[in-house]
């Protein structure tokens, strides 16, 4: 058994800490460091060991990744997600990362960006006109899926898809906490969270399969990044995807990514519009470079200090948790850990660690100038994850966050609306529970 380890306190009877956690994330994972390196916390009856400190993250997620599998959490995900590379483990995993990996390489990246990435955003910016209030992030919902589903169908093969795609997400992403974090015999009651859940991922898995059927058919390279799943190889047996891993790939990419890359944006718009200096200083880092044209994948180079808000939204806002299962019996921080114990890493326990980050909770994208990141400890800033599992799309979002956020400061101003107040509502991720903004043109 494990050695002596700090428990969390606040545990329920049968419930463990699954209600302070769906109730207050934030408080619950931001106290963890408090009670050592490793603590001891239940989802239900079940125990997971959280480490709370960069190299500990760094050896579990990365310097000893193959004595992990995927945990609890993504257990219960595999419904939504089939076996992708969210929920896989062991050899299956690491032959869909070889091949899915080449569909995010720069090169066609660049490619996506050309296509969809610049174009979407100018389309937004220009629809906008002066003193409309904006839900922005509803809008950054929006396009953030919309370049997903772009990037991922052809606009003549996608547009069904497309359409499901902005019905269905939003309704999983609404209820997924409750189904990651609840105990095993709540995800059978006949709840309308429940409901609501497996109605939209069985439309979504429908829809998604039946355009990858048609996409095979068509054959070719359609410019998009199904074409590239669709003709990927396993470099090491030759063997292609079946439809059905295709699918399962689809809708890992679909659910994590654009989700991820929305709230970002919308948080992007928010911390600039709360402080006068950052927006100045971003707005004349778009006049320099875009002059007022829309943002293209070659630019991003230059957007510098737009890339160092980008690290401080994901500092701030990351994913809360990323759950692991031990394969065989392990020691982590001195303590004795068995065989199918669940371990977990809490990105926003680290993110919000004085010690790494001076003030914490303040926004000062200044942090991340003139290599500061590179002085960090491995493992203290982890927004897409680490090791082999790091997430595919890792530059993917940051070109896409950029070219969207830059394209839409170079022509608009937008401005919190006085007395709504804006504050992180948890869901799959940190959402903000409204942001309603007014354009203002700047040219």
């Amino acid at each position: 058994m494990p050695e002596k380890v700090a428990v969390l306190p606040g545990r329920w009877p049968l419930l463990g800490h699954t209600i302070p956690m769906l109730r207050d994330p934030l408080k619950l994972f931001t106290s963890l460091r408090e009670y050592g390196d490793v603590v001891r916390l239940y989802l239900g009856p079940l125990p997971v060991y959280l480490v709370t400190t960069p190299e500990l993250a760094w050896r579990v997620l990365a310097l000893e990744a193959d004595k992990f599998d995927k945990g609890i959490v993504f257990d219960k995900m595999r419904p939504l997600f089939g076996d992708g590379l969210a929920t896989s483990n062991g050899e299956f995993n690491r032959r869909q990362r070889r091949m899915v990996l080449p569909a995010f390489a720069r090169g066609r990246i660049a490619a996506y960006a050309e296509s969809t990435m610049t174009t979407m955003a100018a389309e937004l910016a220009d629809s906008w006109r002066s003193g409309q209030v904006i839900e922005v992030d509803q809008r950054m919902q929006d396009i953030a899926l919309g370049i997903a589903g772009r990037t991922l169908f052809s606009t003549e093969l996608g547009a069904d898809v497309l359409a499901e795609i902005q019905r269905s997400i939003p309704i999983m992403l609404k209820y997924v906490l409750v189904r990651a974090f609840s105990p095993k015999p709540v995800e059978k009651l006949p709840i309308p969270a429940n409901r609501r859940f497996d109605a939209a991922a069985a439309r979504l898995r429908r829809v998604i399969g039946e355009a990858i059927v048609s996409a095979r058919a068509e054959g070719g390279d359609q410019g998009d990044l199904l074409s590239m799943l669709l003709m990927a190889r396993d470099e090491e047996t030759g063997e292609r995807m079946s439809d059905e891993q295709i699918r399962d790939e689809v809708i890992t990419i679909l659910t994590t990514g654009a989700e991820t890359t929305a709230v970002a944006l919308a948080w992007f718009f928010h911390e600039i519009g709360a402080d006068p200096k950052i927006e100045a200083e971003f707005h004349a880092e778009v006049d320099a470079v875009l002059d007022g044209r829309p943002a293209r994948f070659e630019d991003l180079p230059k957007l510098r200090y737009t890339q160092q808000i980008i690290n401080e939204v994901v500092r701030r806002t990351p994913p809360l948790i990323l759950m692991r299962r031990a394969r065989e019996d392990v020691e982590i921080g001195g303590v004795r850990i068995p065989a199918g114990t669940e371990v977990a890493v809490s990105q926003h326990t680290l993110h919000q660690d004085p010690r790494w980050f001076s003030d914490p909770g303040r926004f000062d994208p200044d942090r991340w100038a003139d290599g500061e990141a590179e002085k960090l400890p491995k493992g203290a800033f982890i927004p897409f994850g680490a090791g082999a599992r790091l997430c595919p799309g890792h530059q993917f979002a940051p070109a896409e966050i950029a070219i969207v956020a830059a394209t839409i400061g170079a022509r608009w101003r937008l401005v919190p609306v006085p007395g709504k107040t804006v504050y992180p509502k948890i869901k799959a991720t940190m959402q903000p529970n409204q942001l309603p903004m007014t354009a203002v043109p700047r040219r």
